[in-house]
C-alpha cells in the first residue's frame, strides 16, 4: 500500500500492539490517513494493513533500519500530520548481558530514533503552517523518578523527554512538541495478576485506566494550537507515593 502524496498522515512508531495499536486504531476511525512502523509482524499488523494503514517495517536497535524508515516516509509523502514516538522497549540491567549492551540498546530506540527522525521529517510535519505539525514523545513516569532495576531505560527516557523542550524551541512555531509521561496504563505482559496489583498499588488511583487516558490526550494536543513544550504525567498520582 502507498500512501497517496496529497494527503498528511499520521506516523506512529511501534503500532503492533499495546498503547501504539490503540492510538492507530483511533487515528483510523478519525478518517485520517496512518502510516506506522512495527519490529516483528503479527496479525494486527494484517488487520491495519487490512484497514488501509500503510504499515513498514522497522527495527529501531539499527541505526541503518531508523533511516531507511525516515527516507521511506519522505518518499511517500508530500506533508505530515503527526509523528507520535511510541516505540519502545523495557528492558532491565542483567547479569548475562553486558551493560553497555542494554545501555546502547536503550538509547538507540528511545533517543537515537526520535532524534534522526524528528530532524529527518520535520520539513514535512512543517508543510501546514503554523501550529499545523505535531510531535508527541511517549516518555515514562520513571524519567522523572529513576529507577533501580532499568537504569538504563530511565536515562533514555530522561533524555527523549528532555529533547521534547529542544525540539519545541527549534521547530516553533510550526511543529507544537510535547511528551506524554504514563505509568500502568494496561496491565503487563504476561499476565502476573500478583505483579499488576503491586504495581497498580503504587498509584494514587488504585487503578489501570486503559488506553483511552492516551487516546484523550493526543486529540487533545493535535487540537492544540498553543501547548508545546510540555511534558504531561499520566500516572494516577504515582509520583506522589513514597
Amino acid at each position: 500500500m502507498s500512501v497517496e502524496r496529497s494527503v498528511f498522515p499520521v506516523v506512529i512508531t511501534g503500532a503492533g500492539r499495546r498503547i501504539g495499536l490503540a492510538l492507530a486504531h483511533h487515528i483510523l476511525a478519525r478518517d485520517l490517513p496512518l502510516l506506522i512502523s512495527y519490529r516483528t509482524r503479527n496479525a494486527e499488523i494484517d488487520n491495519l494493513e487490512a484497514l488501509d494503514a500503510c504499515c513498514l517495517q522497522a527495527d529501531f536497535s539499527q541505526e541503518a533500519s531508523i533511516e531507511a524508515f525516515a527516507a521511506e516516509v519522505t518518499h511517500r509523502c508530500r506533508g505530515l500530520r503527526a509523528l507520535i514516538h511510541n516505540a519502545s522497549t523495557w528492558q532491565a540491567e542483567a547479569p548475562d548481558k553486558p551493560l553497555i549492551t542494554t545501555l546502547e540498546e536503550m538509547l538507540r530506540i528511545h533517543v537515537h530514533a526520535p532524534y534522526l527522525l524528528n530532524h529527518r521529517l520535520a520539513p514535512l510535519l512543517c508543510e501546514q503552517g503554523v501550529a499545523g505539525g505535531d510531535i508527541i514523545h511517549l516518555t515514562d513516569y520513571v524519567a522523572e523518578r529513576g529507577s533501580e532495576k532499568h537504569i538504563a531505560y530511565a536515562a533514555s527516557k530522561a533524555a527523549l523527554d528532555n529533547m521534547t523542550r529542544s525540539f519545541a524551541r527549534k521547530f516553533a512555531p510550526y511543529v507544537k512538541v510535547n511528551a506524554i509521561a504514563p505509568g500502568l496504563i494496561l496491565p503487563n505482559e504476561p499476565a502476573d495478576a500478583a505483579s499488576n496489583q503491586r504495581a497498580v498499588s503504587k498509584s494514587l488511583m488504585g487503578v489501570t485506566p486503559g488506553v483511552q487516558e492516551i487516546i484523550g490526550l493526543v486529540d487533545y494536543l493535535m487540537a492544540s494550537q498553543f501547548v508545546t513544550g510540555r511534558t504531561f504525567p499520566v500516572d494516577g498520582g504515582r509520583n506522589l507515593r513514597s
